[in-house]
């Protein structure tokens, strides 16, 4: 979606325009020694920078500003996480689209007036979906009547925001600067209604934003790909991993952890799984190997060789028992194995969970031999493991995987 503030007729316009695919980057320039690129550049916006900070940010001069229309191309399977942002006034009004629960949320601030709404339709599902708007049709008018934002999603409104009280004009409402970025926000992000999580595992590209052409200033060492086709999962690399506290997945007592992983395991290489607390052995670590098509398991003392068949793999573990299920197809195995002495509940207490890497020694979650592949599916505790809320690599994808 794109915004902006024009006055038009004595009154202020702002236009909603929004169309869903994704996918290469071209970098052009350098100011100051920044990296420069055109406004139509693709860009994921799920790569690492510092918290909100945007990937690409432009300005430009209100008055220099001629047309009322706005576009670009979306497409992501994450269901949360920031798009778009724009502000005048150095951020006195400003407006961000996001996506939350897979719906886009909009939150808008003009004049003291504060506005959050989030519904429509699931735009995370991995398909191409196309919005449009022109003047007249897709508006919000901040005048002394008939105040509304709607955002139009496969040729049907998608989301009807209603802006309660007119917003002041002022004499310099032609001048000013007016601030777009990508991928964040440029304002406090206590200052919003509605809190997210800023990362979204989605690309954008040919955005015209009013038609504008002045170059957008990149705050990344480098763009990260955006592939052509995309399926659902997690997708590792080889260049890094993902860490969660085992604490926050909580344990009952005398019940185990349940860990559940679905992927073509033949096609990976690497560990995909590691669990260890500091000052202590490791606990569990599970690799793949893409030459010899085996998996390996090793839970304390005991190690499982597997032939890389099946698409499935479940983990229960306990203080003294392994039970490693696997599925393919209509086909399923079970084994259970016996383990002394493991250290499941002190190791699960104040330990690590690795996802994609073998965790190394200390608190500062230096790895190695790093997962190259896609888990299509991560559980913990039959609940989805969701990488956003873990610290990971800038390079994971953690919603989508190269098809």
């Amino acid at each position: 979606m794109a915004v902006f503030w024009k006055p038009i007729a004595g009154r202020l316009l702002l236009t909603v325009s929004l169309t869903l695919l994704g996918w290469g980057v071209e970098g052009q320039g350098d100011r100051q020694g920044k990296k420069l690129v055109s406004g139509d550049v693709t860009v994921y916006l799920g790569q690492g920078r510092d918290i909100w900070r945007p990937i690409i940010h432009t300005t430009s001069n209100v008055s220099e500003i001629s047309c009322i229309k706005s576009s670009f191309q979306l497409r992501t399977f994450d269901p949360e996480g920031a798009i778009f942002y724009g502000d005048t006034k150095n951020g006195e009004d400003w407006f961000v689209l996001a996506l939350k629960e897979g719906m886009p949320l909009m939150q808008i601030s003009i004049a003291g007036s504060l506005v959050s709404v989030m519904g429509g339709p699931q735009l995370n599902d991995g398909k191409w979906h196309t919005a449009s708007c022109a003047p007249g049709a897709t508006q919000l008018e901040v005048s002394n009547q008939d105040d509304f934002v709607i955002l139009d999603v496969d040729g049907s409104k998608g989301l009807v925001v209603g802006m309660g009280g007119p917003a002041k004009q002022t004499e310099d409402s032609h001048a000013g600067v007016l601030r777009l970025a990508l991928g964040g926000i440029l304002i406090d992000k206590g200052k919003m209604m509605i809190q997210f999580d800023h990362k979204m595992d989605g690309c954008v590209r040919k955005g015209s934003w009013l038609d504008l052409r002045v170059p957008w200033e990149v705050e990344v060492e480098e763009f990260l790909p955006c592939y052509q086709d995309i399926l659902p999962g997690s997708y590792f690399p080889g260049t890094g991993f993902a860490v969660f506290n085992t604490s926050v997945f909580p344990v009952k007592e005398y019940e185990g952890i349940k860990i559940e992983l679905h992927g073509d395991f033949s096609k990976m290489h690497g560990t995909i799984l590691s669990i260890k607390a500091p000052g202590q052995e490791m606990m569990l670590t599970l690799t793949a190997n893409n030459n010899t098509q085996e998996v390996n398991l090793s839970y304390g003392s005991q190690k499982i060789s597997m032939k890389a068949t099946f698409n499935k793999l479940v983990i229960t573990f306990l203080d003294e028992l392994l039970q490693v299920l696997k599925k393919q197809e209509k086909l399923q195995d079970l084994q259970v194995v016996s383990v002394k002495n493991s250290g499941f509940s002190s190791t699960w207490g104040n330990g690590r969970l690795a996802i994609g890497g073998l965790l190394g020694e200390g608190e500062d979650n230096v790895g190695s031999q790093f997962l190259a592949g896609c888990l299509d599916m991560i559980q913990i505790q039959d609940r989805d493991l969701d990488l956003d809320f873990a610290v990971k690599h800038p390079s994971i994808s953690s919603h989508s995987c190269p098809a």
